[in-house]
């Protein structure tokens, strides 16, 4: 089974969506508490939201496995994105509430997380490393879009509500000043905006974001009490409808901007 899926396009930009699954493998949810098995922690429905890019012809990648089997957004290595800071790991074993996600004496050893990230880090990376350098070959440049949600409230990342659209360049350093400058001049009333607040983009977008070799790289992690209830895990229609027009706005505005001009 492959780990991740793959939807070619024919524009200068990849969305990735690497936290979108909740599957987690049989043998795998036996070693795990009753409330891991739900994953609750993935970026539900982030496919849905953004559906119509595939008409926009955008590249899309996504995976096939929850995070908690393995975090596609953190480096194999193990270094923390955010040093001093209460994160979850490569093979994460707590929930973002702080509970265990493995029954006692049931954590994943140095040889299976090795196995995970040959099955399915690797083939996910190679995937969006391949997929920038056909896209920057065709056009002279690319765009990585990483899309994320996440529950409003998390405290043990953040205090208070999250704000709506986060979005992350690595401090200025995965993009183009343009390229975020145009995102920010879009109107997102009645929902609220930030950039390079508490989440300045993980792994991918620090990893791939070069601009310097005119790939650019940004994260956007939605709040997801824009589109659905956060207590039942539900979509609800209505919302996401609402929410899908400035992120329709914003993935246009990606696909309008070449090389620092817009328009």
């Amino acid at each position: 089974m492959n780990s991740y899926q793959y939807i070619q396009g024919e524009q200068p930009l990849l969305i990735s969506m690497p936290h979108n699954a909740s599957l987690i493998p049989d043998q795998l949810s036996l070693r795990m508490t009753t409330d891991a098995a739900t994953s609750r922690d993935t970026d539900w429905f982030v496919d849905e939201l953004y559906d119509f890019a595939v008409s926009l012809g955008v590249h899309i990648i996504k995976p096939i496995y929850s995070r908690y089997y393995i975090d596609l957004n953190r480096d194999p290595s193990g270094e923390d994105l955010y040093p001093g800071s209460n994160s979850t790991e490569l093979c994460p074993t707590s929930a973002f509430d702080g509970t265990p996600l493995y029954k006692k004496g049931q954590l994943p050893e140095s040889l299976e997380i090795a196995q995970r990230i040959e099955e399915s880090w690797q083939p996910y990376h190679r995937c969006i490393e391949d997929t920038l350098a056909q896209i920057n070959q065709q056009y002279g440049y690319a765009i990585l879009l990483d899309a994320h949600s996440i529950c409003s409230t998390v405290p043990r990342f953040f205090e208070g509500v999250l704000p709506d659209f986060n979005f992350g360049t690595n401090s200025g350093l995965s993009c183009s000043a343009s390229l975020i400058a145009a995102i920010e001049t879009l109107d997102y009333k009645p929902w609220t905006q930030v950039t390079n607040g508490r989440f300045k983009g993980g792994y991918i977008t620090r990893h791939y974001g070069e601009p310097e070799k005119n790939i650019h790289a940004l994260q956007l992690e939605l709040s997801q009490r824009t589109y659905m209830d956060e207590d039942s895990l539900s979509w609800n229609e209505n919302k996401a409808n609402q929410i899908k027009v400035p992120l329709e706005k914003m993935v246009k505005c990606l696909l309008s901007w070449k090389c620092g001009i817009t328009g």
